[in-house]
């Protein structure tokens, strides 16, 4: 009886507060204990569905203070806001270059190698340039 009240106000702890480490010490329960209870489905669903509820709402209010940082003019809430949600600010990265690859035929051990890796992948009859024949 007294499990199932623990099991239940842990689950109301994540609610509050997605964080087992922190659930589990609030109410004195060992890691070991909640991932042991966790075996049992309709605990792991619940946690589950505990821990989805608690992460949203932790989501919740900090959206909420990043727009109170904002109304405060807060240029790295600004800045993250649009980062996150306007394209235009996200970070960019552009790569330049060139390739320049030169046939080169496969050396004995090299095609080996490859016929070995054709017949692996189911394609024994592949010839020396790796198409297969049918």
């Amino acid at each position: 009886m007294k499990k199932d009240k623990t099991k239940k106000l842990l689950l109301e702890q994540l609610k509050e507060t997605p964080i087992v480490e922190y659930a589990c010490k609030k109410l004195n329960v060992s890691r070991a204990t909640y991932y042991r209870w966790r075996k049992n489905k309709e605990f792991a669903q619940a946690s589950e569905k505990a821990l989805t509820e608690g992460e949203a709402l932790i989501t919740d209010m900090s959206e909420g203070q990043l727009i109170s940082l904002i109304r405060d003019k807060n240029f790295p809430a600004i800045q993250l806001w649009l980062k996150a949600h306007s394209p235009k600010y996200n970070n960019k990265l552009e790569i330049l270059g060139s390739l320049n690859i030169k046939e080169e035929p496969l050396t004995p051990e090299q095609e080996k190698i490859r016929k070995e890796a054709l017949r692996l992948a189911n394609f024994p009859d592949s010839d020396v340039d790796g198409s297969k024949n049918l």
